[in-house]
């Protein structure tokens, strides 16, 4: 799923419409083969009017959408269809993509509120899940949303195994359920949702600002803490980055961290680095990385341990020097190297450095 198509955005646009009072549907890809503008799992709403909030990739897809949309919010009933995207003309209204959408138009979710704000809330604190969509019928189709949380233990159809995998892979994924008969015909669409990952980069200097822009383009939600104010401007990070002027140190210890949080620290200097470091190493991100030299990480590390404040197993878990070993030399190469190790942590689960790259005691 694309970032930009955030869970929280799309399910708090969701509670908002309700609220308000306007008709609006939801239209959801169910499912995308071939080569297509948009994947399944991708959400948008639509109201009464055919003014679309999100995307479904625009052209034609769009404006089928968007068209049976209006008349779904005045007869007040969903409907299903599949496109075709395999128009022979460029000049033509047709898609020429060679792909099809199955999608799905609901407007009664403006009477599901709680159910939405539920996942809503669920996303907000960083809680895993699929939303579980099943339709019923062809012609009068009946649509029934449950949230079912990472550890559900009575998942039901499909099944436990499928649902752990469409969570692992973040990949939506639509089930048929067998039926002679057409009218009866069920399909079950599984929404995994996944919050974004939270890093927190402890210095805005030009190595934080790099990286910044880089881990917006891969799909982390971003904040920036430094003690100084002009390297806290919002417009020197990519939009939504939440920026913060303190004591990087004192923020760092009253940060909430769960499982999905990462930090990198790459403040101006050697003692700063050890401050923050010192500040977050107790707590239980699933990432610390640490700017430096091997040098300067043996220092600080032979410090920790000769004052108690960690063991050396816990000293190294710290990914530092930081970054995947690619050669790494400008600013913009530096952040590549640490993006591309915030990856493999989160794709790869690695744990550690390799044992070559740990400083020794």
């Amino acid at each position: 799923m694309d970032k930009k198509d955030s869970s929280v955005d799309i399910f708090q646009n969701i509670v908002a419409f309700i609220d308000s009072g306007r008709k609006f549907a939801a239209a959801i890809i169910l499912n995308a083969a071939g080569s297509t503008p948009r994947k399944a799992g991708v959400w948008a709403v639509i109201d009464d009017t055919g003014r679309i909030t999100g995307t479904l990739g625009g052209g034609a897809v769009e404006a089928q959408a968007q068209r049976r949309a209006i008349h779904s919010c005045r007869s007040y009933m969903p409907v299903l269809f599949d496109i075709e995207l395999q128009g022979a003309d460029s000049g033509s209204d047709v898609p020429i993509c060679g792909g099809k959408m199955r999608i799905f138009i609901d407007p009664t979710i403006s009477g599901k509120k709680d159910f939405f704000v539920r996942v809503y809330e669920a996303v907000r604190n960083s809680e895993k899940g699929v939303i579980r969509l099943t339709l019923r019928g062809t012609a009068d189709i009946q649509a029934d949303y449950q949230w079912l949380p990472e550890d559900a233990s009575d998942a039901g159809f499909p099944g436990a195994e499928e649902l752990r995998s469409c969570l692992n892979r973040e990949m939506p994924k639509i089930f048929v359920v067998d039926s002679q008969d057409p009218a009866e015909k069920t399909e079950v669409f599984i929404h995994p949702v996944i919050p974004r990952p939270v890093l927190v980069i402890a210095g805005g200097g030009h190595v934080g600002q790099a990286l910044a822009v880089q881990a917006d383009l891969v799909g982390f939600a971003i904040t920036v803490i430094d003690d100084r104010s002009e390297f806290t401007e919002p417009e020197l990070f990519p939009k939504d980055t939440k920026t913060i002027c303190g004591d990087i140190a004192g923020l760092l210890a009253e940060m909430p961290m769960h499982a999905d949080t990462y930090i990198v620290i790459v403040t101006r200097g050697h003692g700063k680095d050890a401050e923050a470091l010192r500040a977050c190493i107790k707590k239980s991100p699933v990432y610390i990385g640490m700017i430096g030299s091997k040098r300067k990480v043996a220092l600080i590390r032979d410090d920790f341990i000769r004052s108690g404040t960690v063991t050396p197993q816990e000293f190294d878990r710290v990914f530092s020097p930081i970054g995947l070993d690619i050669g790494a030399v400008t600013v913009p190469e530096i952040a590549a190297s640490i993006t591309a190790e915030l990856i493999a942590v989160r794709r790869k689960g690695l744990v550690h450095k390799p044992a070559s790259k740990v400083a020794p005691l």
